[in-house]
């Protein structure tokens, strides 16, 4: 069978690229380099993850990009429809080697893992990856870290931002004192200021908190350290030939506890730790496990922890949090999930516990993150006893219909008007049959210097509307910069919401699954009104309408860059819109005619384009020149994805 000149030039040139990858060490960087640019760029997506690493630097000095590269090992990674939304270099070289560093480490699989074995089950790779990631996952086993693998843990002490904690410590077993080795050299000898706590374990959560903050003093872990202290430290000692000794920190923190604890079951009723040969003092753990031809080790430094996740936030672990939250001064970024709904009992005690930190003039708290609330009330009870948060996020969950009994609580002054607050940012999900909408704008008209919102899943009463709700944005909060409302009606609030962007200063806004065009008798000219007012709005560069039933009318949106002002919007989201193959052809002509004045960011996910794919491909082929195009496959078989986007 004869093959063309152009089909065997692209064949040998494959061949060619293969050769490289296969012989990148014999072939030398230089050689590489050596090629003229338009080769390189076509070479990159055939290069392994190592030798992307070790010809970026290069390349860079050259003004090249390594961008299609690392893209191109996401797509395999992830498949062929998978959107990789990385706009720089290094966010998708970060995204590669966070996804491969956790699965070559311990030893886990996928199929581009075990395509690639032979490339990525290397030290090199492991020091590539430890030198971009800035997350450290730990799980079991990482006693390779002690042993054969400590370079690794050096280097990983210098990079290391934030530590998850993704398996429960078992205390009673010997296993734990390499994992909580580990954290102690991450957390106290390297730079790592955030800690996420995956699992529900109490005790474990104490020993975290122990001497990185707070001065309070968990009596069961106090109990645990100092039945240990006395023989580990004279172990350890006798085995050190410089004699130096290591105290285990608890003198201090015991003669500065100021907290009183309250009474509780035992944190841990797993067998008695005190019966096995193990510390769990970090700082005779570090001696332990220090190489004895390595230097000397002296006393350990304490790190501090200023941003707290906990996703398994049970009772147990809240009261570990509560008696240390008083004292944690260092304490700038706090999460608290819980599957189960946070008892009322639970979260005011969490909000007597904040109350004691705000009262001082040392605490750092600006974040606070929970979920899941019983009420709506809460959000207001946890403002009042942090008054200087700077954002708050909460999601709420009724799972009662009719009056709740509460406690009654003070108001935040006596003639029953609210003090202002620092808050910049609200983020705000809800799940109930009913929502009273004045929570949410008591609290905005109490935020001058408010910056972001978001809402979502709020349900008002039959025969209300959230007009109020951009009435009191108009009035109340002059610097908005982002609005993200979801899974609302806003169908009957356009004359508020054109009021609102008439005098606004909004960079982001997003009306996902908002049914605006539910109730316009005309949707063509009520979304032109809208694109008339967001075109006026300079400082807008994010915009997304996903959700909303636009189908034909996504056409109207191509008049945002129309005119002697076109819209500085870089960023649009029309996806989940139900839009058809000709009715984006359509878009794509009129937006040719009207080219935005930046390449804009356009996200066409999960729209029918298998509907006529010829159409839909002519469409895109449209786009491209001035658009990056966010796409993934959509299956008409899929009878109720397409029913419920046409609803």
């Amino acid at each position: 069978m004869a093959i063309s000149a152009k089909g065997g030039s692209l064949c040998l040139k494959k061949i060619c690229f293969q050769g490289v990858r296969k012989h990148f060490s014999a072939v030398g960087v230089e050689a590489v380099l050596g090629l003229p640019t338009p080769l390189i760029k076509d070479l990159l997506p055939h290069l392994t993850v190592c030798q992307l690493d070790e010809l970026q630097p290069a390349l860079n000095q050259r003004g090249l990009s390594t961008h299609p590269g690392w893209i191109r090992v996401l797509q395999d990674m992830c498949g062929p429809n998978h959107v990789t939304d990385f706009d720089t270099e290094e966010e998708a070289k970060h995204e590669v080697m966070r996804m491969l560093f956790t699965l070559v480490f311990y030893g886990f699989t996928n199929p581009f893992v075990k395509r690639n074995i032979a490339n990525l089950n290397t030290p090199s790779f492991l020091w590539a990856a430890a030198k971009c990631i800035k997350h450290f996952l730990l799980t079991t086993p990482v006693e390779s870290l002690t042993a054969e693998r400590r370079p690794l843990l050096n280097l990983l002490e210098k990079r290391i931002w934030s530590v998850g904690v993704s398996q429960s410590i078992a205390i009673s077993k010997r296993r734990t004192q390499t994992a909580l080795y580990v954290l102690h050299r991450l957390l106290d000898h390297g730079v790592a200021k955030k800690i996420v706590v995956h699992v529900q374990c109490p005790i474990v959560l104490a020993w975290i908190l122990h001497g990185r903050g707070s001065q309070y003093v968990n009596p069961d872990l106090k109990e645990l350290l100092e039945s240990k202290k006395a023989s580990c430290v004279s172990q350890t000692a006798s085995a050190s030939a410089d004699g130096a000794s290591c105290g285990s920190g608890l003198g201090t923190g015991a003669a500065e506890e100021q907290v009183t604890p309250c009474k509780r079951s035992k944190l841990d009723s797993a067998e008695d730790p005190r019966r096995s040969n193990f510390t769990l003092d970090p700082q005779v753990l570090c001696r332990t496990f220090t190489p004895r031809d390595g230097p000397s080790v002296g006393a350990c430094p304490w790190g501090r922890i200023d941003c707290l996740d906990i996703r398994q936030c049970g009772s147990d672990s809240l009261r570990v949090l509560n008696s240390a939250l008083p004292t944690f001064f260092c304490l700038r970024s706090l999460t608290l999930h819980s599957f189960l709904t946070f008892r009322d009992s639970d979260v005011l005690s969490l909000a007597k516990a904040l109350k004691q930190l705000s009262d001082s003039s040392h605490s750092s708290l600006a974040d606070l993150n929970i979920s899941v609330l019983p009420c709506t009330w809460l959000v207001e009870v946890l403002l009042d006893a942090s008054p200087k948060l700077a954002s708050l996020t909460a999601e709420i969950q009724t799972l009662m219909w009719g009056q709740r009994l509460l406690p009654q609580r003070p108001r935040a002054a006596a003639s029953g008007v609210s003090e202002r607050l620092p808050l910049e940012k609200l983020d705000i999900k809800v799940a109930e049959l009913q929502t009273d909408l004045r929570f949410v704008t008591s609290v905005l008209r109490r935020c001058p210097q408010f910056t972001s919102l978001r809402l979502a899943g709020i349900r008002l009463p039959s025969g209300s509307s959230l007009s109020q709700l951009f009435t009191t944005l108009s009035d109340s909060n002059p610097l908005l910069r982002s609005l993200n409302l979801e899974d609302l009606k806003l169908s009957d609030c356009l004359p508020e919401i054109l009021n609102l962007l008439r005098d606004c200063k909004l960079q982001e806004l997003r009306f996902n699954d908002c049914r605006l065009l539910e109730q316009w008798s005309n949707k063509e000219e009520s979304l032109q009104q809208l694109v008339d007012a967001l075109k006026a709005v300079p400082s807008l560069h994010a915009l997304s309408l996903a959700q909303n039933r636009l189908a034909k009318n996504v056409c109207v949106l191509a008049e945002l860059f129309s005119g002697p002002a076109p819209s500085s919007v870089k960023r649009l989201d029309v996806s989940s819109n139900f839009i058809q193959p000709a009715e984006l052809l359509e878009f794509a002509k009129r937006l040719r005619i009207h080219r935005p004045p930046h390449r804009l960011t356009l996200d066409l996910r999960v729209n029918p384009g298998d509907r006529d794919p010829d159409t839909w491909n002519a469409a895109l082929k449209r786009l491209r020149p001035f658009c990056v195009l966010l796409v993934k496959g959509w299956s008409s078989t899929d009878t109720m994805a397409d029913h419920i986007s046409n609803m």
